[in-house]
């Protein structure tokens, strides 16, 4: 599994490496595998990603391998309800993947990478000062 990066507020630099890749590729181009990115739109993004209790979670499920969003929740000792939610908001930024249809099965949390890069660059390509705390 690849590692995912995390950026804040890039994207303007990142839609011109897709261009940029774009145009590579349609000029026939080798392209290398890219790494993944996710864009977060802001700090205030990024702490809920980074929260204590989804890195708990995210570790709890690289270390046990739990069958279930119930055996997630026990792992970490916490309810169900608040896991439930915590795993939909990862899967929805696409850290996570749940196996399983969940109609009556079971839906299993899986990592989608095996880790986490955080880019937060403090200074825009212009040398002006962004905002360095969320």
């Amino acid at each position: 599994m690849p590692t995912l990066k995390v950026t804040v507020g890039e994207r303007d630099r990142l839609d011109q490496r897709t261009r940029s890749r774009i145009t590579a590729a349609q000029e026939g181009e080798k392209l290398d595998d890219a790494q993944p990115i996710l864009n977060l739109g802001s700090y205030a993004e990024l702490s809920r990603l980074l929260s204590p209790k989804n890195l708990e979670l995210l570790e709890a499920i690289a270390k046990h391998d739990p069958d279930s969003i119930r055996e997630a929740a026990g792992l970490v000792d916490r309810d169900y309800k608040q896991v439930h939610r915590n795993l939909s908001e990862l899967d929805d930024i696409g850290v996570i993947e749940f196996e399983g249809d969940g109609s009556g099965h079971a839906k299993k949390p899986v990592l989608a990478y095996d880790g986490l890069e955080i880019e937060i660059p403090f200074a825009t390509s212009n040398g002006n000062i962004g905002a360095a705390a969320p």
